[in-house]
């Protein structure tokens, strides 16, 4: 049994599948109490379907890239229960999720997936469907607001008006869940990609974001 978590799209997520099916899924929305939700959150979910922790068989999370804060909560927790459990982890990248969610909900099967990363700049990358999963092309990169994208793709995700789109390009937020970093948790798990708990890292692609503005040399 999976566990999938997620404390990256502005919210406190938690998705339980079995054997590929979805099992539950737990969403609060809001980043203020995301430390004080997730755990007993878990709980709950378990005592409702009469499962112990001992049941999970790998933790899938949101390892960014995205909000700061949310990717440390999301690895510190999946590294907890891992290094506890002695569990494998399953390293799932915001901007996959956000494609996969374009395709389940939009149908939309070759996109550039865009994350809001303030400072004027936004997390980038381009996925096309292979076997029902949305497969990155190329590299997640960063990208300053109102760049021209170089293919006429839909732009998805809350990073996506903040692009110049070409003409005729469509660009729709969408906001996955759990149950996604759960899906493509599963995919990683098949593709033989598990990692242990100390190798359960986060992505930031920016690493000078806690620096103060002289220290990044902008002032």
């Amino acid at each position: 049994m999976i566990l999938a978590l997620d404390t990256v799209f502005d919210q406190c997520s938690i998705a339980l599948m079995n054997q590929g099916l979805l099992l539950d899924e737990m969403t609060a929305t809001g980043s203020r109490l995301q430390t004080q939700q997730i755990l007993p959150m878990l709980n709950s979910m378990l005592t409702k379907h009469n499962k112990i922790v001992s049941d999970i068989t790998a933790i899938a999370f949101n390892r960014g890239p995205g909000a700061f804060s949310g990717i440390r909560i999301n690895t510190a927790v999946a590294q907890a229960l891992a290094f506890a459990h002695d569990l494998p982890c399953l390293p799932v990248s915001s901007l996959q999720a956000v494609a996969q969610c374009a395709y389940l909900q939009h149908d939309l099967e070759h996109v550039y997936a865009v994350l809001d990363a303030r400072m004027n700049q936004v997390y980038f990358a381009e996925f096309i469907l292979n076997n029902h999963v949305m497969s990155l092309v190329g590299d997640e990169i960063l990208l300053d607001y109102a760049k021209i994208t170089a293919k006429n793709l839909p732009l998805v995700g809350n990073g996506a008006m903040l692009l110049t789109p070409l003409d005729g390009q469509i660009c729709q937020n969408v906001q996955p869940t759990a149950k996604i970093i759960a899906m493509l948790g599963r995919s990683v798990q098949q593709q033989g990609r598990a990692v242990t708990a100390e190798h359960a890292l986060p992505v930031y692609l920016r690493h000078n974001a806690w620096k103060t503005l002289a220290e990044q040399g902008k002032l």
